[in-house]
């Protein structure tokens, strides 16, 4: 028979890391949004729409193509946002129970709010990088700027899952 997993709302507060993170993300991404405003008369008519492992352009499409990449950020941001205020619906071990739930829902929670704002900087320099392909000013996506962001996400899982299986 299935057992309910204990699962209790509970309104814990963000931590002041929490919220700093939070800033630098909306930061990063408001940034983001001004670069483009700022060179978008300067954009050609067509500019990189997809690299390739190398960093290399493999597609070419529309300036207005741009604009997807803040669209999917933001998208992400407010999903992981609402995430983020359910703790009790993120997936926990069976050993759940009163005495450690807070414990599991403040871990999780901030392990999605360091992910959701490291996303928020990965699609704000993949936009830099971008225009700068766009414009000329470089010749291919930085790969090592990439894995700059993308290591820390996978490191910041990795961390995570290491703190919740160390909860008793």
């Amino acid at each position: 028979m299935f057992k309910t997993p204990y699962r209790p709302k509970l309104d814990i507060p963000k931590t002041t890391g929490e919220i700093i993170a939070d800033i630098i993300g909306i930061g990063a991404l408001l940034l983001a949004i001004l670069f483009i405003a700022l060179n978008w008369s300067s954009l050609p008519a067509e500019i990189p729409a997809h690299f390739n492992g190398a960093g290399d352009v493999d597609r070419w499409g529309s300036k207005f193509e741009i604009l997807i990449l803040p669209a999917i950020s933001i998208g992400l941001f407010a999903m992981m946002y609402v995430l983020e205020k359910k703790p009790h619906v993120h997936n926990y071990p069976d050993r759940l129970n009163e005495t450690n739930v807070e414990a599991f829902y403040t871990t999780s929670r901030k392990m999605l709010n360091i992910m959701k704002n490291l996303i928020n900087i990965l699609f704000a320099y993949c936009i830099y990088e971008t225009i700068l392909v766009a414009q000329e000013k470089a010749d291919a996506l930085n790969m090592f700027g990439m894995m700059v962001f993308l290591v820390p996400i996978f490191a910041v899982i990795i961390i995570g899952m290491i703190k919740m299986m160390r909860i008793k």
